[in-house]
């Protein structure tokens, strides 16, 4: 049985927490504060992460008034996180 199967890993998709969580790493890659897991290196790339930032802006304006309290407010410190190191 999978770490999935039994509950212990990370939901597979459909998550919007999970997914929010998922794209503030993503763009910390991108800003070079945490390291790539697939090449081991921190390199920045600015263009990306701020591709991301405006993505997740959409996001917040778009879903407005249909997210739980929870969703809202992990997508609003992942946004105020990757502002900061935007700003950095």
């Amino acid at each position: 049985m999978s770490e999935q199967e039994s509950g212990q890993g990370p939901p597979l998709g459909g998550d919007f927490v999970y997914f929010v969580t998922r794209m503030g790493l993503q763009a910390l890659i991108a800003l070079g504060a945490l390291e790539n897991p697939l090449t081991g290196e921190r390199t920045k790339n600015l263009d990306q992460a701020q591709m991301i930032a405006r993505d997740l802006e959409m996001l917040l304006d778009k879903t407005r008034g249909n997210l739980s309290l929870d969703e809202e407010a992990k997508l609003r410190e992942v946004l105020e996180r990757l502002e900061q190191n935007l700003r950095a």
